[in-house]
């Protein structure tokens, strides 16, 4: 599913030396990314040798690259509250591709993606490479599901999902989808899960929306669009306080709880 607005997206003006923008920080971008692979590749061997599901050498190698794209667009990230650390679930809202290198900066997770993603040209090779948990949004394949998160718990990860299944403009939470809580809340006892609000802030005299993608807008207009920007804005990353699986009583109501969590955060402003 994908989210449709009924306004349309904002339409923004190049202005002088766009193109220039685009190749210079696209060109550093990709060189980050591509030392990334490299030293990801060659750590990944012995690091699944010694230490089997868990990634004590690439996700540091994850986090650096993350930090230098956001430091080279120039876009601002200030955190607030505490992320958790060790094995657990985060949860957060969708608004643009921008949010994998946010998150990533600051928190060692590994996603929890729709299995399509797995097939995507470049970004399914990447989004393996990183540990991605590729799963399909289905009721029938929980029981799977639980004993592969249970796997990747066990293994000392930090699970991220959004539970919105779809990005949005970034200027609200849109209702979460209750499925994959129930994997989590068949682990039981002992389970956490750390709500976690993204707030975009626009550049200086650009429309608020700038840096959601969603609906129909082409990928590369919109990269395009954040790449040859002439200011850049910034993203809070809002944290909550964890909540306990255990002490509610089924999906649903987990759910409910980590959606108000979100909510709470993006109404701070």
């Amino acid at each position: 599913m994908t989210w449709h607005s009924d306004a349309p997206p904002p339409v923004v003006a190049h202005t002088r030396g766009h193109g220039r923008r685009v190749l210079w920080r696209g060109g550093r971008i990709a060189a980050v990314i591509g030392a990334g692979v490299v030293a990801t590749l060659l750590l990944r061997g012995p690091e699944r040798a010694l230490h089997g599901l868990k990634r004590p050498w690439t996700q540091p190698v994850t986090v650096w690259v993350c930090g230098r794209v956001l430091a080279i667009l120039g876009i601002a990230l200030v955190v607030e509250g505490t992320p958790e650390t060790g094995p657990g679930a985060v949860v957060a809202n969708h608004v643009s591709w921008l949010d994998i290198f946010v998150l990533n900066a600051r928190m060692r997770v590994c996603f929890v993606s729709k299995a399509e993603v797995a097939g995507w040209p470049g970004i399914g090779f990447l989004a393996r490479l990183a540990g991605t948990v590729f799963i399909r949004r289905d009721p029938r394949e929980a029981h799977a599901q639980t004993a592969m998160l249970a796997q990747r718990l066990g293994a000392g990860q930090r699970l991220l999902f959004f539970p919105e299944g779809s990005s949005s403009d970034g200027l609200r939470v849109l209702p979460f989808k209750s499925t994959l809580f129930q994997a989590l809340h068949d682990l039981g006892g002992g389970v956490r899960v750390q709500p976690v609000t993204l707030v975009y802030e626009a550049p200086a005299g650009q429309d608020a929306r700038f840096y959601g993608w969603w609906g129909d807008m082409e990928l590369g207009a919109h990269l395009s669009q954040v790449l040859g920007a002439p200011r850049q804005g910034r993203v809070r990353l809002v944290c909550h306080a964890p909540l306990d699986v255990a002490a509610c009583p089924d999906r649903k109501a987990l759910a409910r709880a980590c959606e108000r969590a979100v909510r709470a955060g993006m109404a701070r402003g």
